[in-house]
């Protein structure tokens, strides 16, 4: 008996050689056996596609299209819960800050530069005085010093870690006792008699107007800055938030008007309450955040703006008195020329500062929307008018060669420029306050208006979906 060799192929079908069997229901591929046989599971499907599946299976029957269209309107009324809570959230935490943080922050930057000013200003009127220097120019000199440095130690703790503000604070601390030291040698050397105090007090002036005011005019710079920020978070409307209440209540009303189709039943009660808590939601966005806006927008266009403008005039106005009396305290030591024709250095930046403060008094007038506003500032007009008058009063005597007489019109103690400065100086300050009540008025009105709105729209958030998904189990009911 022979066998075939083990490496042969295997017989082709043929005239007396039967074909391979193959397993039942797998057809044979020509040129290789069947690959399965019975038993042999088939390949497992992913659940993905499994949910697809069952997902379209459901749509096909009317029970699994309600349960699709409860669970797309329940997700649509939280979805529009969810993101409201969220922007309003976000709008409510910026106005509060507007309110006490940035805003205060900014006014204190403001108070910073004008402690600073006023002190360069107490300072010189103090030298004018010579060896009797009055007790009230003093105190009024110590407690601007004593204002500018505990400002910049609650700016400091306000600062951000490596910022510019931080930086430009630093620079104030280093500079603000090096200023104080030359003022205090120029008041030792004016007691002894020794002219050498003036070139003190005027090397103190430049270190005070050079480098001091700058720094603290970039730090109020950047403070109003983080202001606008403020109210540039606080302001815009939620229009996500407002688009999602809309595609909800758009949604809801198709759900009803479908079953209205179906089943002639006028009112589905909860989707219909759904409908309510939902429209109820979108109107306490809408109003609420446009009373919000509106007061917070009231807050700048008669707080703000009106305050910018004040705190610039009150620093020209010290700074115009500052420089007058330096123009006593230099005796014309001091030149610059302009247009080929030399001025005294301070009295040509008087009257770059006095016009500033007159432009600056035109333009909080027509800002001011009351008589508590417009009233201060009329009174500094009239001051700063008197003002002009007697400093060119007292210049003409500087320049004829009457020191004295020229003093007596700048410091003296009735009928002095002095008298009108103050005047200026307590009118700004009673319009400042005046507005900065307006400010804070206004902006807690804004900030009130959306007291409770982010946790009362996610509260009718969430009964709307209940009312959605219960109108529609109440559908689904009837199936059973």
């Amino acid at each position: 008996m022979t066998h075939p060799p083990k490496s042969a192929a295997p017989p082709v079908a043929g005239p007396g050689v039967p074909a391979a069997p193959t397993a039942p229901g797998i057809p044979a591929q020509a040129g290789r056996p069947a690959a399965v046989g019975p038993g042999v599971p088939p390949a497992r499907r992913t659940a993905f596609a499994e949910g697809v599946e069952q997902l379209r299976a459901a749509a096909t029957t009317e029970p699994g299209r309600l349960r699709i269209i409860g669970a797309v309107l329940a997700l649509l009324v939280v979805a529009f819960g969810v993101v409201t809570a969220w922007q309003t959230s976000a709008r409510s935490a910026a106005a509060d800050d507007v309110l006490h943080r940035s805003q205060p922050l900014s006014s204190g930057a403001a108070a910073i530069y004008r402690s600073l000013a006023d002190a360069n200003t107490a300072a010189s009127s103090g030298f004018l005085a010579g060896g009797q220097e009055s007790a009230p120019s003093r105190d009024r000199y110590e407690k601007d010093i004593r204002t500018a440095a505990e400002g910049l130690v609650t700016a400091a703790a306000n600062a951000e870690p490596g910022s510019a503000a931080e930086t430009t604070i630093a620079r104030l601390n280093r500079l603000l006792p090096e200023y104080k030291g030359l003022v205090e040698r120029a008041r030792t050397y004016n007691r002894q008699g020794y002219p050498v105090g003036g070139a003190y007090l005027r090397y103190a002036n430049e270190k005070m107007q050079k480098q001091m005011l700058p720094a603290a005019e970039d730090l109020y710079t950047t403070e109003n800055r983080r202001l606008d920020a403020d109210y540039g978070d606080a302001t815009p409307y939620p229009w996500a938030a407002i688009a999602l209440g809309l595609l909800a209540l758009a949604a809801l009303g198709w759900a009803q008007h479908r079953m209205y189709r179906r089943t002639n039943r006028v009112l589905n009660h909860g989707l219909v309450a759904a409908s309510a808590a939902t429209t109820v939601a979108l109107l306490w966005l809408v109003v609420g955040h446009a009373v919000a806006r509106s007061g917070l927008d009231g807050s700048y266009e008669h707080g703000i703006r009106s305050l910018n403008v004040l705190h610039d005039a009150r620093i020209a106005s010290l700074k115009a008195r500052g420089n007058e009396n330096l123009s006593l305290v230099a005796r014309g030591a001091e030149t610059v020329t302009v247009g080929g024709k030399p001025y005294d250095t301070y009295y040509y930046d008087f009257d770059k500062d006095i016009a500033v403060l007159g432009k600056g008094l035109t333009e909080a007038a027509r800002l001011a929307d009351d008589q508590g506003g417009t009233a201060p500032v009329k009174t500094a007009e009239g001051n700063m008018a008197v003002w002009k008058q007697r400093h060119a009063t007292a210049r003409s005597e500087d320049e004829n060669g009457n020191y004295q007489q020229a003093l007596d019109k700048v410091i003296g103690a009735k009928g002095a420029t002095a008298e009108c400065f103050d005047g200026v100086d307590r009118s700004l300050a009673r319009a400042i306050d005046h507005e900065r009540a307006e400010f804070q008025q206004a902006a807690g009105d804004g900030r009130d208006a959306m007291t409770g709105l982010p946790v009362g729209v996610a509260v009718l958030a969430v009964l709307g979906a209940a009312g959605a998904v219960a109108g529609i189990g109440r559908r689904l009911s009837e199936y059973r």
